[in-house]
């Protein structure tokens, strides 16, 4: 590896830094507004008793986002996986990840009328990257029945 390489891996690593920071504060910040103008729709993972139920009209709902690793995050889960324990950096992604895709399920009963989401339910689905062994992107669903 010659200077030059090392320089390139250098500046790549300090803007892949700031610039994952930039952005993963800016969603976050979008998240937490989104999260109290929808505050009244409420969401359960439980199901409700048919027959408190019955009587409404209901539908399926869901909200999916996929959020992308930055390469700051690649780079440092990549050392951190040498010494093994917890990768925060892919925690808040998954953070992320969930809250949008709430947020997203949340805006379509909203639209629909509806109160309320009962049974919500989660799937995750890890998109690999380029590279052997890089997770690359995280999809995540969140779906339930939206009851007005």
């Amino acid at each position: 590896m010659n200077l030059v390489d090392l320089i390139v891996f250098a500046t790549l690593l300090t803007v892949g830094f700031f610039a994952g920071r930039v952005a993963e504060s800016r969603h976050y910040a979008s998240i937490r507004k989104r999260e109290r103008e929808l505050a009244g729709v409420l969401v359960f993972t439980n199901r409700m008793p048919s027959s408190a139920a019955g009587d409404r009209d209901a539908a399926l709902v869901s909200g999916s986002v996929v959020v992308s690793e930055d390469y700051f995050k690649r780079a440092l889960s990549s050392l951190q996986s040498i010494f093994g324990g917890r990768l925060k950096s892919y925690e808040s992604l998954l953070d992320r990840a969930r809250r949008e895709a709430v947020l997203r399920m949340k805006d379509q009963a909203q639209r629909r009328g509806a109160r309320m989401i009962i049974n919500v339910k989660f799937q995750t689905l890890a998109i690999p990257g380029r590279q052997q062994g890089s997770m690359g992107a995280v999809e995540l669903l969140a779906y339930g029945t939206a009851l007005k």
